[in-house]
């Protein structure tokens, strides 16, 4: 696995790979959020509490400044948060009738991991050049 990284690291370039991952996690975690605030507001659906709201958002808006300022250590972190959504995502879909939105949250989710594992990847690579 780290030959074939290191082989397209050298065909497509550093820079292209950084974009790449960069696009790919900033549109992930643009989903991702909007499916939990859906989420969060239809699990609450009286709005008496933001509790499951908070629950659903929080976790990701703590990682907001760090994809903003492009670090690549707060991407790898949200690489390991984003498995939680994971297997949040592979639970729900195990419910009746969630199937569709469970089995949707599951693969943004490692699209979000992938797409941050390789921007951290790229990125640290690309700043020790």
């Amino acid at each position: 696995m780290r030959q074939w990284l290191e082989d397209l690291e050298a065909r497509r370039g550093l820079d292209h790979l950084t974009a790449g991952s960069r696009k790919l996690v900033v549109v992930s975690y643009a989903l991702l959020l909007m499916m939990m605030v859906y989420r969060g507001l239809a699990v609450d659906s009286d709005g008496s509490s933001v509790g499951p709201l908070v629950a659903f958002v929080l976790p990701l808006l703590l990682f907001l400044p760090s994809i903003l300022a492009r670090r690549a250590r707060g991407h790898a972190w949200l690489a390991f948060v984003s498995l939680l959504y994971f297997t949040q995502g592979v639970m729900v879909a195990t419910l009746p009738g969630q199937a569709p939105r469970g089995i949707l949250e599951s693969l943004v989710s490692l699209a979000l991991f992938t797409g941050c594992m390789g921007y951290a990847r790229f990125r640290s690579r690309q700043l020790r050049q």
